[in-house]
């Protein structure tokens, strides 16, 4: 039985349902590396000891390389050690979640604190279930059933976070003129305020409102989101159309950090707050 038949009966490794980006770098790495060394994908998969079929799903970034394929082909290409180190960066795709966003979700699930200001929408942490669809619904181009519930399915998997993780710190501050649009109708509306009512009831999650009327604003920039891992480091991330970008750059981040706590002092106290989305829900 040849390799290629081998292959149709076991499936190799499974075909990647949403590759990642670091899948399409790295595949792209292997296939340039392959193409200066003059070798075909029939000829450097006899060398590494794995399909073309397989070699060529490598290089498009449809399917994870496991350790012998980076190994083998480490020794084929050089040696350089080019392919073990871009190796360790090798993330799957997740669906739902969008591609520019999977690295700052994969710093959310290890973080200590999580600091997140919005001005556009509700915060996925805490956005309702009705919400999340009529957030979709208003996507263009218009999203098909299928990207709408792995959309649903990824925002409430991440939304776990505020059950699993006790001792991480969550805050929000969220423009008051957020909750006012009633985006989706009333019923929405109450579903939404009721749900994160509920959500930020434990005691290491706060909500602060930002109100409509202010003298003061501190983050007129945009969004911003922040985080500190377990060795004390601190991320940045900022989000726009078609876009997010994960920001390390430690005077950056201070700045930021700057921004959102000049912010605190600026929007109203948790209990203000709450009495507020309290008022806005009894007024539905």
């Amino acid at each position: 039985m040849t390799i290629d038949d081998i292959e149709a009966v076991t499936g190799d490794w499974e075909r990647e349902p949403d590759p990642s980006d670091s899948l399409r770098t790295f595949g792209a790495v292997v296939q340039a590396l392959r193409e200066h060394a003059g070798l075909s994908r029939a000829e450097f998969g006899l060398r590494v000891r794995f399909s073309k079929h397989t070699v060529e799903s490598v290089e498009l970034g449809r399917r994870m390389p496991d350790e012998e394929f980076v190994e083998r082909a480490e020794e084929v290409l050089g040696n350089t050690g080019a392919l073990r180190k871009a190796a360790r960066h090798l993330t799957r795709g997740e669906p739902g979640l969008a591609a520019w966003f999977r690295r700052w979700a994969r710093l959310e699930r290890v973080a200590v604190s999580l600091s997140t200001y919005e001005c556009r929408l509700v915060p996925g942490l805490l956005q309702s279930e009705g919400y999340m669809r009529v957030l979709c619904e208003n996507d263009m181009p218009p999203l098909s059933d299928a990207d709408v519930e792995a959309t649903v399915r990824a925002r409430r998997k991440r939304q776990l976070l505020l059950v699993e993780r006790p001792h991480t710190s969550f805050d929000f501050i969220v423009e008051e003129g957020v909750f006012a649009r009633f985006l989706g109708g009333v019923e929405v509306t109450r579903e939404l305020l009721d749900h994160v009512i509920e959500a930020v009831a434990p005691r290491n999650v706060s909500l602060q409102i930002m109100p409509t009327r202010s003298e003061q604003h501190a983050c007129l920039a945009g969004p911003i989101q922040l985080l500190e891992t377990p060795d004390g480091q601190r991320r940045g991330y900022s989000e726009g159309q078609e876009s997010g970008r994960l920001i390390a750059d430690s005077k950056e981040v201070g700045r930021l950090y700057m921004r959102y706590a000049r912010l605190r002092s600026q929007a109203l106290s948790p209990k203000a707050s709450m009495d507020l989305l309290e008022q806005m829900r009894g007024a539905l």
